[in-house]
């Protein structure tokens, strides 16, 4: 089953069509939503989109691991990373299909 991928620039065709506005517009306020999201969760904060979802930072702790290579141990360090929790409609849009 071959999967359709949305890319960046398909959305942006689809907020130039929608706002009637030009692709350019479309691209900066698309790059201005992600850049904000990143820039607020760079400093730990939540950003919650109503209707849509939540983006939050999660940290994992530092554990041990296996090369799959070599079957040695190595130690991974702790990390953040940006999670995403859709709202309850989306998740009810996912499930109908």
């Amino acid at each position: 089953m071959k999967r359709n991928d949305m890319k960046s620039t398909d959305l942006i065709d689809r907020i130039a069509t929608a706002t009637g506005g030009t692709k350019a517009d479309a691209k900066t306020a698309l790059d201005t939503v992600f850049t904000s999201i990143v820039e607020a969760a760079a400093k730990g904060d939540d950003v919650s989109i109503p209707g849509f979802g939540k983006f939050q930072v999660r940290e994992t702790a530092a554990r041990q691991g296996r090369n799959p290579k070599t079957g040695e141990t190595i130690e991974i360090a702790a990390s953040k990373k940006l999670a995403f929790s859709p709202a309850k409609n989306v998740k009810d849009s996912l499930s109908a299909k």
